[in-house]
């Protein structure tokens, strides 16, 4: 699974992932800094079941502190987008086929209105936060019915002299978007379009069936970033503006200074809580002690930075992602090293136990036989939807 880091030029798109991430990604204050996309990997945080029994648990893939696993997920953060980026202004097309396999997005905005549509800083309050947020919608729209027009006529006649659906078709021809079928089947009963007749479709119908699209595969959520330089009042305004869209106050910059005072050993501080230890004032220079007040400051007022809490909004409540732990010894939760919950791993809530055996490793997969739950012990056929937080062992013939 992967989130995209989307916005315009110049809103703290890249300062939202390192701080995520805790990666070097070019940051500075003018547009397109970021011209090549960035990866890295964020984590979630999720109970770790190793509470349950009071042993302590081994950690592989996922960090355990203090009772919480840490949950890998991917991002990528990628060129800024402006309006016209499907037309190939700014760094457009380059952009969205950078986010053609994220499975969501956030969506990155000036929530002091202090950068104008091409990132150019302007003065705060002159440019209306919310509109970055519809028209970026309309720029993935246009993108992915630019993309199902091409041929679209002569194609799709010929599906329907050949009898294929259409929901097959657009199957095969959105592969690259890593769009589900469940998901073209929910545009295609939602979309205010003929789905009987494909064929009649005009380029309108194609930008609605679009639309619908994103909104079932690739959901958004929105990052009201610089939330330190406006009131509360005004969050509350932009998150009313913005539904169903869900939006949160974030201070990316915040983040950041605290995850590298961290890293630094200047300050005790886990990514979401309220508040933070300086364990030795003396190591803190005059400018870091201001520095660090001030993000106090930021706390007291909106509770976190927002930052952890925006991902895991977007991986839990956006994107449907659940926890599960794989362990080869059901009694036990340990693997064959004897390693107590050694991974846990972040599937589609409902997906079903064979596809998390085929999440492990392809050969449990295809030599699939049941599964058992680690705590009540019974056994679980192939298409048992898992549940959240599960410790399942994965039975397979050798």
């Amino acid at each position: 699974m992967e989130v995209g880091i989307v916005g315009k030029p110049n809103v703290g798109k890249s300062t939202l992932f390192n701080a995520l991430t805790l990666l070097d990604a070019t940051m500075a204050p003018y547009p397109f800094t970021t011209v090549k996309p960035n990866r890295g990997v964020a984590a979630v945080r999720f109970p770790c079941p190793h509470t349950e029994r009071g042993t302590p648990c081994t950690p592989g893939n996922a960090a355990c502190r203090n009772g919480v696993r840490w949950v890998p997920v991917s991002l990528v953060d990628v060129a800024g987008l402006v309006p016209g980026a499907h037309e190939g202004r700014g760094l457009g097309n380059q952009f969205l086929n950078d986010l053609s396999v994220a499975d969501g997005f956030i969506q990155v905005v000036d929530a002091t209105g202090a950068t104008d549509p091409e990132g150019n800083p302007v003065p705060p309050g002159s440019q209306e936060p919310a509109e970055e947020v519809g028209w970026l919608g309309d720029e993935l729209a246009y993108w992915v019915a630019g993309l199902l027009e091409r041929e679209f006529d002569r194609q799709v006649r010929k599906a329907e002299l050949e009898g294929v659906k259409i929901e097959e078709y657009l199957e095969h021809r959105l592969t690259g978007l890593k769009i589900a079928p469940a998901a073209i089947q929910t545009a295609l009963r939602e979309a205010p379009i003929d789905r009987a007749h494909p064929s009649k479709w005009s380029a309108e119908d194609l930008l609605r069936l679009a639309r619908v699209l994103l909104d079932a595969a690739k959901p958004r959520a929105a990052a009201l970033n610089k939330c330190d330089r406006i009131a509360p009042d005004r969050a509350s305004e932009l998150e009313q503006a913005l539904r169903p869209i869900p939006a949160k106050p974030t201070s990316a910059e915040a983040e950041l200074t605290l995850r590298r005072a961290v890293k630094a050993g200047l300050v005790a501080y886990s990514p979401g809580d309220a508040d933070f230890q300086v364990p030795d004032p003396s190591r803190l220079s005059p400018a870091q002690a201001k520095g660090l007040e001030g993000i106090r400051q930021v706390l007291k007022r909106w509770g976190t930075t927002g930052v952890q809490p925006l991902l895991e909004s977007m991986v839990f409540e956006r994107l449907h992602q659940v926890v599960v732990f794989p362990v080869e010894d059901e009694t036990h939760w340990t693997d064959s090293k004897g390693r107590v919950l050694p991974d846990a791993f972040l599937v589609p809530a409902g997906t079903p136990v064979r596809a998390v055996a085929f999440r492990v490793h392809s050969e449990l997969g295809e030599h699939f036989i049941r599964a058992i739950d680690g705590r009540t012990h019974r056994a679980l056929a192939a298409d048992h939807p898992v549940d959240a937080g599960a410790v399942i062992r994965i039975v397979a013939r050798r």
